[in-house]
């Protein structure tokens, strides 16, 4: 996406609660390093509210917004316009303008692929066949993002499988929906695993996994990054796959909504991860 940065610089997060929110850290450490003259808000709405002021980003001085939970789906029935992998995903991460019209975007598929591609070196996403565990937002943005770049087949599973058949759509012809028991044996042949559970997490019961059948040249991708090496990520690392954590989804992620609002690519630096982890305690 590609638009004019509004002359106010003035960008935030939306979400209820937002305190927790690392996206001021990200935005503020580029406004800074680029010299940028804007600034990046916390921006508490409770849900009776939310529609109220995604209409009038412009009247509080916002040229744009991030969106957080509980207000994406708000947000995308909200959006004057969506764009195409924001009604896919079916939520909107990302508010901009453009041509006068509030447009609706989600930028997770984006940077899941991005953080995948630049810390996942040697794997060929063409021939690959990927595993993806869950089937919630992040699930979707996943799949979206592996179907669009042109994996050749993907594994869905799902603890209910109800959920998981719901996404197929989202990759026709290439989506198999796994039963969750079957997690470990369906890992024969694949050269991905991503964890796009909140099992790992802090606060969460661990993912309970067994590798055994993983291919040990396949790339595995916990979108957890609290704690940053996950067991998951753990175990896959002292049996000599690749693996991938989840902060550079975070970072990568950010990267479109700032290029709308404040007019420069910003790079995602060693410097910014260790700035985040800092904040992210």
């Amino acid at each position: 996406m590609t638009q004019e940065p509004d002359p106010r610089r003035k960008a935030g997060v939306i979400g209820w609660p937002v305190a927790h929110s690392l996206s001021p850290v990200i935005h503020r450490y580029w406004l800074r390093k680029y010299g940028i003259e804007g600034d990046y808000d916390l921006i508490p709405v409770s849900p009776e509210k939310a529609e109220g002021v995604i209409r009038n980003l412009t009247g509080l001085g916002y040229c744009g917004a991030n969106v957080t939970i509980p207000h994406k789906l708000t947000a995308l029935r909200v959006a004057d316009r969506a764009t195409d992998r924001a009604r896919r995903i079916g939520a909107v991460n990302t508010l901009f303008y453009g041509d006068g019209l509030l447009i609706g975007d989600n930028s997770d598929a984006e940077g899941f692929l991005r953080n995948l591609t630049a810390t996942g070196p040697g794997w060929s996403i063409e021939d690959g066949t990927a595993v993806v565990l869950g089937a919630g937002g992040a699930s979707r943005a996943v799949i979206v993002a592996l179907s669009d770049a042109g994996v050749r087949s993907i594994r869905l599973l799902n603890r209910t499988r109800e959920r998981a058949e719901e996404l197929q759509h989202l990759a026709p012809g290439i989506t198999t929906v796994v039963d969750w028991e079957d997690r470990s044996s369906t890992l024969v042949g694949a050269s991905l695993l991503v964890n796009a559970t909140s099992l790992g997490m802090v606060g969460n019961p661990p993912l309970e996994i067994d590798l055994a059948r993983l291919p040990t040249d396949a790339v595995v991708n916990d979108i957890v990054y609290r704690p940053l090496e996950t067991s998951l990520l753990a175990a896959a690392r002292s049996r000599g796959n690749r693996v991938v954590d989840g902060l550079g989804m975070l970072l990568y992620q950010a990267c479109p909504g700032f290029r709308v609002w404040f007019g420069h690519e910003p790079e995602v630096t060693d410097e910014l991860r260790q700035m985040v982890l800092e904040a992210a305690g």
